[in-house]
C-alpha cells in the first residue's frame, strides 16, 4: 500500500433519498449580544418513494421550541425526538409519495455552543457567524453571514442538509434599520416595524440545494450593475464603494461569455457578490449570492495596482458555479470534483477569453503546479468514495487536478465537441444531482466515440503519468522514445494523446505530429527531412503530467526563440538556469527581461538572483531599469529583490527610489531588501509607514522589525496584531518572538502573554503553531517558558499540530 494511503478509510456513500425537501420559508431575527438566532421554519416536503409517517432533520445544536403541521391553515402539536444533531418528527399520518405536506418548526439556534469543526479549505462548521457582535472592535464592522457547504447550513434552519436535496426558499430577515441584507433570489419586500427595526424578504423560485442557501447582514454599500435586465449588485463596506466596480466590473462580461460558451444563459434570478469579514474560506458560491473574503476584493485605488488574477480569477469560479454545482450539483460529496473542477477551469477559459494564451498559460502552470506539490504526499482518485471527513474532498485534486483533466479533455475532443457536451450535460442534468458517470455518457452521447477509458483513467484512478521522454535521429526520421515511469502497481499506464512538435532549420513555425502514447515504454517514428533544431514532446502544454524531456542547451535557446506560448519559454529559462554562466544563456535571459508578457520577464529577472555570469554590470544595469520602469508591479518588485540579494552590493539608491513607489508590492520589496541591508537614510521613511493597512507593507515592516527594531516597535507589534489578516499571522506573530529576543526580559510580558493566548486558543491552527513558534525563540533567555510551552503541547488536541510541535526543538 503506498504511503499515501491511510490503511483505512470510511465508505461515504450518497446519502438515501427517503424525504424530498420542496420548500423552506424563514423567518429569523438576530440577538447580537449572545449570539444567537431565533427562527421559524415552515417545511414543504413529501416522501420520495415509500410512504413515511416521520420525518427526520438535520438541526443541529437548536433549542426547539415547538414543532407543528400545517394542514388547511391549522396547526397541531406534533411529537418529536431531539439528540442536538437530528429531529425526529412523527407525523400525524402516513404520506405517500403524492402528497405534499408542511411541518412548522420554532427554535433558537446557537451555532458558537456547536463543537469546533471545519479543515482547511472550509476552517468552521458552524454555519452562522456574528462578526463584532457587540462592536467592541473599533476597527471591525459588525457583521452577520452564513457559509453551509458542506453540511453546515442545518447549524441554522432545520433541513435535510445533502447535497442531493433540493428546494425553493423565502426568508424574511428582521434587522436594526441601518443594516443592509442579502439572501438568495429576490428581494420581493421591506417592511418598517413599530419597534424601529425593518423585515426583508427574500424568495428564490428555483430549487437548489440546502447548502447554497446564505444570509448576509450589515452596513454595507450596494453598488448596482445589470446583465440582460438581471440585477447584478455589489456588496462591500462603504468606504470601498468607489473601488467595487474595478474589482467586480468584469462580472456582466464573464455572464455573458459564459452563457453563450455553453448555450445555457445564466439561468437564476440575479446576482450579488458579498465581501465580508473573517470568513471562512476563499469564497463560497450560494445560488444569486455569492460570499468573498474581503482580503481579495475591498481594494483601495493603490491596492488595485498590484492586483493579482486572484480575486478575478475567485470571481469567475463562482460564477462558473451557477452551472456546475448550482444548476446542476453533485449528488454526494465523493462527486465533487463535479462541482470544484469546472469552477476551477473556468478561471482559465476567463484568462484565455479576456487576456489571452499566455494569460491562460500562466493559469494553467500554477494549478498544474499546485496539484503536484499535494501530491507529493497523497495521491487519490477524483472521484472517490472512500475518504475521512467529507471535508477532505476540498484539496488539490478536486480543485487543480480537475481543472487541468477538463483541459486535457476539450484538447482532446476538440472545442466544439467540448461545449456542446457541456451543453448536453447542464440541459439534461437541471436542477438536478449528479454523478461522473452521466457526465461521461453525455460527452459520448455528442462525440460517439466510447469515452471510458479517459474517465476511468482520469477521474476514478489516482496519481499522474511520470514521463521520459528522449529522442534521437537518423536516416530522415526521427527516434522518439516515450517511457511512463510511475509505479503501476498503484497508478495506470495511461493512454495518452498528445501533439509533438518539430522544428526544422529556422523554421518559426513547427510540424505537428499526433501520437497517442499506450505503453510503458514506447518508441515513435517521425518523419524529418534534416536533423531537427527542436523536437518538443506535448508542444500544446496540455498533459497533466510530471515530464522529464532530454533537450541539449542548443535545443532549449532554439525553445525559447521560437516559442508558441509563455509555457515553453518558461520552461526554457528554468532549465538553462544552472548554465547561466554561458554568454548565450545569460543573453538570452536578458532577451526575456524585455518579454511583452509580464510573467516571462519576471522568470527572467528572479533568475539573475545573485548572478555571477558574464557581463555583470550590464545585468545589474539592467535589473536597475527593470526596478524603476516595468509598467507591471510584480516585475519591479522581484527586479528589487533579486537586487538585494545580491551580497555586500550596495543598491540603496534603488531601494530609497523604491519606498516611493505606487506600488505597495514594490515598497515592500525595498523594505524586504532594506531588513538585511539597514541603512540610517531609510529608516525615518520606513517608520513613517507603519500605520499602514495592506498587507503586503505590514508583513514587510513586521519582517523588518524583527532582525532591525527595538523597544519603540514592541508597542507597534501589539497594536497592529489585530490588523493583521489570518493569514499572514503566522509569520507576524514569530517575528514578534524575534524582536522580543532583543529585548529585556522583564519587558516581555505583556507580549509572551499575547502569544500564549495566541497559541492556546485560536481557532486558525496555523495561527496557533505561530504564535508556539514566537514563544519558542525565547526559551534561551526565558526558562519558565519550557514550561509553558510543554503544557500547550499536552493540551493540544489537533493531531496536525501536535505532530507540528514535536519537530520544534
Amino acid at each position: 500500500m503506498p504511503s499515501w494511503l491511510p490503511p483505512t478509510t470510511p465508505v461515504q456513500p450518497a446519502a438515501t433519498v427517503v424525504t424530498d425537501l420542496v420548500d423552506t420559508k424563514l423567518e429569523v431575527k438576530f440577538d447580537w449580544a449572545r449570539q444567537w438566532l431565533t427562527g421559524n421554519a415552515l417545511l414543504t416536503v413529501r416522501p420520495h418513494f415509500y410512504p413515511q409517517n416521520q420525518l427526520v432533520l438535520d438541526a443541529k445544536g437548536f433549542d426547539i421550541k415547538s414543532v407543528r403541521s400545517v394542514i388547511g391553515g391549522k396547526e397541531k402539536n406534533l411529537n418529536y425526538t431531539y439528540d442536538k444533531r437530528k429531529l425526529t418528527i412523527a407525523l400525524d399520518r402516513t404520506y405517500t409519495r403524492t402528497e405534499q405536506y408542511q411541518v412548522r418548526i420554532s427554535y433558537v439556534a446557537k451555532p458558537n455552543e456547536l463543537e469546533a469543526g471545519g479543515s482547511a479549505a472550509i476552517t468552521s462548521s458552524k454555519g452562522l457567524y456574528f462578526i463584532n457582535p457587540l462592536g467592541t472592535d473599533k476597527t471591525k464592522p459588525k457583521q452577520i453571514w452564513t457559509q453551509g457547504e458542506t453540511e453546515a447550513n442545518s447549524a441554522w434552519f432545520p433541513t435535510i442538509d445533502k447535497p442531493n436535496q433540493r428546494m425553493t426558499q423565502e426568508i424574511a430577515m428582521t434587522v436594526d434599520a441601518q443594516y443592509k441584507t442579502l439572501s438568495n433570489g429576490l428581494l420581493i419586500s421591506s417592511k418598517k416595524n413599530a419597534d424601529g427595526t425593518r423585515t426583508d424578504v427574500w424568495k428564490q423560485t428555483l430549487p437548489a440545494a440546502p447548502y447554497l442557501s446564505m444570509m448576509a447582514v450589515g452596513e454595507f454599500a450596494v453598488v448596482s450593475d445589470t446583465w440582460k435586465g438581471k440585477i447584478v449588485d455589489y456588496y462591500v463596506e462603504p468606504k470601498f464603494q468607489g473601488t467595487a466596480k474595478a474589482v467586480f466590473g468584469n462580472t456582466p462580461q464573464m455572464m455573458d461569455f459564459f452563457s453563450k460558451k455553453l448555450g445555457v444563459e445564466f439561468p437564476w434570478e440575479k446576482y450579488s457578490q458579498v465581501a465580508v469579514r473573517d470568513f471562512v474560506s476563499g469564497a463560497m458560491e450560494n445560488t444569486t449570492a455569492v460570499t468573498i473574503r474581503q482580503e481579495w476584493t475591498q481594494l483601495t485605488p493603490r491596492d488595485l495596482l498590484d492586483q493579482s488574477y486572484l480575486a478575478e480569477g475567485t470571481i469567475a469560479h463562482e460564477l462558473f458555479h451557477h452551472w456546475f454545482g448550482d444548476y446542476v450539483t453533485s449528488e454526494s460529496w465523493s462527486n465533487l470534483p463535479l462541482n470544484e473542477s469546472f469552477a476551477d477551469y473556468s478561471e482559465l477559459l476567463w484568462a484565455e477569453h479576456k487576456y489571452g494564451v499566455d494569460a491562460a498559460a500562466l493559469v494553467q502552470q500554477q494549478k498544474l503546479t499546485n496539484y503536484l506539490t499535494e501530491a507529493e504526499s497523497k495521491r487519490e482518485p477524483l472521484i472517490r468514495y472512500h475518504y475521512g471527513a467529507r471535508e477532505d474532498m476540498f484539496d488539490r485534486h478536486s480543485y487543480d487536478k480537475g481543472g487541468r483533466v477538463l483541459h486535457m479533455l476539450r484538447k482532446y475532443v476538440g472545442d466544439d465537441a467540448f461545449f456542446a457536451s457541456l451543453n448536453r450535460y447542464l440541459t439534461q442534468n437541471k436542477y438536478s444531482a449528479s454523478e461522473i458517470a452521466k457526465l461521461r455518457i453525455a460527452f459520448e452521447e455528442t462525440t460517439g466515440e466510447d469515452l471510458m477509458w479517459f474517465f476511468d483513467q482520469w477521474f476514478l484512478q489516482r496519481g499522474h503519468p511520470e514521463l521520459h521522454i528522449s529522442h534521437t535521429y537518423a536516416n530522415g526520421q526521427i527516434n522518439l522514445r516515450v517511457e511512463q515511469m510511475q509505479d503501476s502497481t498503484f497508478t495506470p499506464i495511461y493512454r495518452l494523446p498528445v501533439t509533438v512538435s518539430v522544428w526544422s532549420g529556422s523554421q518559426s513555425q513547427p510540424t505537428d505530429h499526433k501520437i497517442v502514447v499506450t505503453k510503458a515504454n514506447q518508441m515513435f517514428t517521425l518523419p524529418a527531412s534534416q536533423r531537427p533544431s527542436l523536437v518538443k514532446f506535448d508542444g500544446e502544454g496540455q498533459l497533466l503530467a510530471k515530464i522529464e524531456e532530454e533537450q541539449t542547451q542548443d535545443e532549449l535557446l532554439f525553445q525559447y526563440y521560437h516559442a508558441r506560448h509563455y509555457l515553453q519559454k518558461y520552461e526554457a529559462i528554468e532549465k538553462l538556469h544552472a548554465k547561466l554562466g554561458d554568454l548565450a544563456v545569460s543573453g538570452m535571459q536578458r532577451n526575456a527581461m524585455n518579454d511583452n508578457f509580464w510573467a516571462v520577464r519576471l522568470a527572467a529577472v528572479e533568475g539573475f538572483r545573485r548572478y555571477k555570469g558574464p557581463e555583470g554590470n550590464a545585468v545589474r544595469k539592467e535589473l536597475r531599469r527593470v526596478a524603476m520602469t516595468d509598467k507591471k508591479s510584480q516585475v519591479r518588485a522581484m527586479a528589487v529583490t533579486t537586487l538585494g540579494a545580491f551580497l555586500n552590493e550596495d543598491f540603496g539608491d534603488v531601494y530609497s527610489s523604491a519606498l516611493n513607489d505606487s506600488s505597495y508590492l514594490v515598497v515592500g520589496a525595498a523594505i524586504a531588501a532594506l531588513a538585511k541591508n539597514p541603512t540610517v537614510s531609510t529608516r525615518e521613511s520606513i517608520n513613517a509607514l507603519q500605520e499602514t493597512t495592506n498587507p503586503a507593507l505590514l508583513h514587510a515592516l513586521s519582517n523588518y522589525y524583527s532582525l532591525n527594531g527595538t523597544a519603540d516597535q514592541y508597542q507597534w507589534f501589539l497594536r497592529r496584531m489585530n490588523d493583521i489578516a489570518e493569514d499572514e499571522l503566522y509569520t507576524y506573530l514569530q517575528n514578534f518572538g524575534l524582536l522580543m529576543v532583543r529585548m529585556p526580559p522583564v519587558e516581555r510580558d505583556k507580549g509572551i502573554q499575547r502569544l500564549e493566548a495566541f497559541a492556546r486558543t485560536h481557532p486558525n491552527i496555523t495561527v496557533r503553531l505561530g504564535a508556539y513558534r514566537g514563544l519558542n525563540s525565547l526559551v534561551p533567555s526565558t526558562a519558565s517558558l519550557k514550561a509553558t510551552l510543554q503544557d500547550i503541547r499536552s493540551k493540544e488536541k489537533n493531531d496536525q499540530l501536535k505532530a507540528a510541535y514535536s519537530l520544534i526543538q
